[in-house]
């Protein structure tokens, strides 16, 4: 599973972010970004309520299994290898972090999942590379801008750079033109005011707007 998540991440370029959904919207939240063309949908862990880590990853469990082979779902904010097994035995796809850590880093890929770490440096990039990374989460890039990962890239071309934090349908392309071989979209997107009401028509809007975005980048 672990090439087709990347190769499906090359193609389609757009990881959806679901932060702060309570478990049982999920499963709506999808259903709306499927709608839009989103085909990688993570959903994160909050790590300032230990209690809800099951119940997450039930519901990336339960969308996996539900929309198994047409999209993937994995877990993001991943700061323990704890929380990458808890992921692995629910059946999600890839683990997305905000930070560079080695330990979660190693047991994502002994677990056969998709490592995505957050790095900003160009030391913490390589770091996270020369750890096991398929690709390394550039953020928060969006208060940085393209340049920043357009100069980063050029001594470290090798490394497949995603960006994230910021990132919308405007300036997506951007982005993509400097060197990014896919975007982590989050606020932008799956809007947790939308969710809260009910409004998972706007969802699809947006994605359907940012998808539209990528293509035309290409």
């Amino acid at each position: 599973m672990r090439e087709k998540v990347i190769e499906l991440i090359l193609k389609e370029k757009i990881v959806a972010i679901v932060r702060g959904a309570e478990p049982e919207q999920c499963r709506a939240v999808a259903q709306a970004l499927y709608a839009g063309g989103i085909r990688l949908m993570e959903i994160t862990y909050n790590q300032k309520a230990p209690e809800t880590w099951q119940a997450t990853a039930d519901a990336i469990g339960a969308l996996a299994k539900e929309y198994e082979g047409r999209m993937f779902v994995g877990a993001g904010t991943v700061t323990s290898p704890e929380l990458v097994e808890m992921t692995a035995r629910a059946g999600g796809a890839f683990i997305i972090s905000p930070d560079t850590d080695v330990d979660v880093i190693k047991k994502t890929r002994e677990l056969g999942l998709v490592s995505m770490p957050g790095a900003m440096t160009p030391s913490k990039i390589k770091t996270a590379h020369n750890a096991g990374a398929d690709f390394v989460k550039l953020f928060p890039v969006g208060n940085l801008g393209a340049g920043y990962l357009k100069a980063v890239k050029a001594p470290l071309s090798h490394i497949r750079m995603m960006a994230v934090g910021g990132v919308n349908e405007e300036n997506a392309a951007q982005f993509l033109k400097a060197g990014a071989v896919g975007l982590g979209v989050g606020g932008n997107l799956a809007k947790k005011e939308w969710i809260e009401a009910g409004e998972f028509e706007k969802l699809t809007a947006a994605a359907k707007a940012l998808v539209e975005a990528v293509r035309n980048a290409e």
